[in-house]
């Protein structure tokens, strides 16, 4: 078949109304997707200089509009340790032109492998190596969140976005367009505000008429960690982890150990989390480690051998957003951890903020006048509320699949994931890394194959009226 029949045979399949995945191998060629000009270049200011708040500048400059970025900090920086970027992630921030700066900083790992915590033994497995670049055509890494950052900024600052340091925002203008900040100083009116002001979002107050409680504690904190790999490599009990990039993962009652090299190999990331529903307020992270260890004895006896290698961590809070009907007010738009703060369990929060991003820079490109940005804003809502809400709910399933106590329910799970670890063939799996259909919905999504079809729907729909 020729070229052009193949195109219009693509054209004619229609997604089903029944659920299925079967069609979304077409999503997989999108990987040569490029940005979208905009028609009308328009002014925009953005208010966070955080991961995703730089992904969103980075996305409305490439498609050539004008961005501003107002930050509180009065230095670029960020804290923590690791962070994940996966394949529906990745794919972004290649089309955006992140390859050359992530270049030096990212590692790739080979697998995920859940283990037992009593034992370590693998019980359930993901392949990433060549499995996720074949399915889904871009890769899965992992970075320092640190030098993601750094990644985005050099970026953001080679595409002329401009970057206002010191500059708390205190008030939005939803009518004009404007900003207040601290210092009394109102910004010129722009044709869009859009708020990356993370969980502590002021911008969200105004979107939230209902006035609920923006942010739960979900009853979980986890302590986050790195280790020297020179330490791990002494004691044959832990230099196996070493040996190649990968993932893995202690899953235990109500607890649960990530693990991963980042900085090419050069530190060890941990992220141990745990039970504690106490007010934040009151922690003393003087006794975080400590605290710490007691959480985890009687674990697997490497595991606690690297826990005892920590020499520094940090306590935080794990939080989920209140799912939101609305993401706009006027010519406000919240996005990222302002819209959908969820548990870290799926590895996503941060891939969603870029995908918001992407979505919300496509979305306002198809527009060729001012008039137009409300429709734009309202498309990128109804896609980016569906994505959002249905990853915060992966992620707190997984809070709940991790977290069995040993029993009937525990073993049923590890038995639900021996195939995989044996190279079986398998239909499902409570490992959701693996399930064939989480797999293609989380990771051969395409925030930019998404918008164009919710713009060409729209269309279609307004024609037949």
């Amino acid at each position: 078949m020729s070229p052009k029949g193949s195109a219009q045979e693509e054209h004619s399949l229609q997604h089903p109304t029944y659920p299925s995945n079967c069609l979304e191998f077409l999503n997989i060629g999108s990987k040569q997707t490029t940005v979208q000009k905009a028609r009308f270049q328009l002014n925009i200011t953005v208010v966070g200089a955080g991961l995703g708040g730089l992904a969103t500048a980075i996305a409305l400059a490439s498609s050539g509009h004008t961005v501003t970025v107002y930050e509180q900090a009065a230095a670029l920086g960020e804290v923590g340790a690791g962070i994940q970027i996966p394949s529906n992630s990745t794919r972004l921030l290649s089309r955006l032109g992140l390859e050359p700066y992530l270049a030096k900083y990212i590692t790739e790992p080979e697998s995920i492998s859940f283990r037992r915590w009593e034992t370590g033994d693998v019980i359930g497995l993901t392949k990433l190596i060549p499995n996720f670049r074949d399915l889904f055509g871009a890769p899965y890494y992992v970075i320092h969140r640190a030098n993601f950052h750094s990644a985005l900024h050099e970026r953001a600052m080679d595409l002329g976005v401009v970057i206002k340091l010191g500059s708390r925002v205190t008030a939005y203008d939803t009518e004009n367009g404007t900003i207040t900040l601290k210092s009394g100083q109102v910004s010129s009116p722009s044709d869009l505000v859009v708020a990356a002001d993370g969980v502590k979002s002021v911008a969200r107050q105004l979107i939230d008429k209902s006035r609920l409680q923006p942010f739960t504690r979900t009853g979980f904190a986890a302590y986050r960690a790195t280790v020297d790999v020179s330490l791990m490599k002494q004691d044959p009990e832990t230099a196996w982890l070493l040996e190649r990039p990968a993932l893995n993962i202690w899953i235990g009652d109500q607890r649960h150990v990530m693990t991963y090299t980042i900085g090419a190999g050069k530190s060890f990331n941990m992220v141990l989390s745990h039970p504690d529903a106490s007010n934040p307020a009151t922690w003393d992270q003087t006794k975080a480690m400590a605290e710490m260890k007691r959480e985890f004895e009687g674990w697997d006896p490497r595991l606690t051998k690297i826990i005892g290698m920590i020499q520094n961590t940090i306590k935080w809070p794990l939080v989920s957003g209140t799912p939101l009907s609305q993401w706009t007010a006027g010519k406000v738009v919240i996005l990222g951890d302002a819209a959908h703060a969820m548990l870290p369990y799926m590895s996503q929060g941060a891939a969603m903020a870029v995908e918001d991003g992407v979505a919300l820079a496509r979305s306002l490109a198809k527009i060729t006048n001012p008039s137009e940005i409300n429709k734009a804003l309202g498309i990128f809502e109804k896609v980016r509320i569906d994505r959002a809400g249905k990853m915060q709910e992966a992620s707190f399933l997984n809070g709940k699949l991790w977290h069995f106590p040993d029993g009937p329910i525990q073993k049923a799970r590890d038995a639900a994931m021996a195939p995989e670890t044996r190279g079986e063939p398998f239909s499902h799996s409570p490992n959701q890394w693996s399930d064939p259909a989480t797999q293609m919905w989380s990771y051969a999504y395409d925030a930019d194959v998404e918008i164009d079809r919710a713009w060409a729907n729209d269309a279609t729909s307004k024609s037949h009226l």
